[in-house]
């Protein structure tokens, strides 16, 4: 595991899941099989400013949403599966924001974060925008599969790998590098990953 020394401490519309009709809600299965937050976001979400605003993108049914607003932070949990945030409809803290990120769906315009938290998810045209929704401060937490992973499983399509390095070359231009890590690891199950932990100066 290859690892960069911590430098520093610490438009279409939104379609809400509240406003999903109340018989669709009621078939569903309210139950959110998360698990337990990544190690690597549990490290670094200090790092962001207390009780500010986190984009979970990709939140799928809130593994990190949900631990995130019960440590006080508000949280846009975004995620195009209606089905898979649904357990999270009426939790504190949580505003849920159903979009297809890949089809061009978007949020405001004029949204910005104090931080945002990516985990095991990869859509390239989404990478340079990230900093762009940033506050001054904001604090961006990334972590997903990389290259070699396909030798212990899916994903393996290059569409949904990081190239090595490929983190640490986009971001070093745009915001500063505090973590970045790279490689193989075999807990919680063997995988190759890439990790990064950035703020915008």
């Amino acid at each position: 595991m290859q690892r960069i020394q911590e430098q520093y401490p610490s438009e279409k519309p939104q379609r809400l899941v509240d406003t999903i009709d109340k018989v669709q809600i009621s078939d569903m299965k309210h139950q959110c099989l998360t698990g337990e937050p990544s190690p690597w976001v549990v490290k670094h979400l200090p790092l962001i400013r207390k009780g500010g605003r986190v984009l979970d993108l990709a939140c799928g049914s809130g593994r990190h949403a949900i631990w995130i607003a019960q440590q006080g932070y508000q949280v846009d949990a975004v995620d195009r599966d209606v089905q898979a945030v649904s357990g999270m409809v009426g939790m504190d803290n949580i505003n849920i924001i159903v979009l297809d990120l890949e089809a061009g769906e978007w949020l405001r315009p004029d949204q910005r974060y104090d931080g945002i938290v990516v985990s095991r998810y990869l859509y390239r045209p989404l990478l340079p925008i990230l900093p762009e929704i940033l506050n001054p401060g904001g604090v961006l937490i990334y972590e997903t599969f990389m290259e070699g992973n396909g030798r212990f499983g899916k994903p393996s399509n290059p569409d949904f790998l990081l190239l090595h390095d490929e983190l640490l070359a986009l971001y070093s231009p745009l915001l500063s590098i505090y973590a970045f890590e790279q490689g193989g690891e075999s807990k919680p199950k063997p995988a190759v990953m890439q990790r990064i932990c950035a703020k915008n100066l």
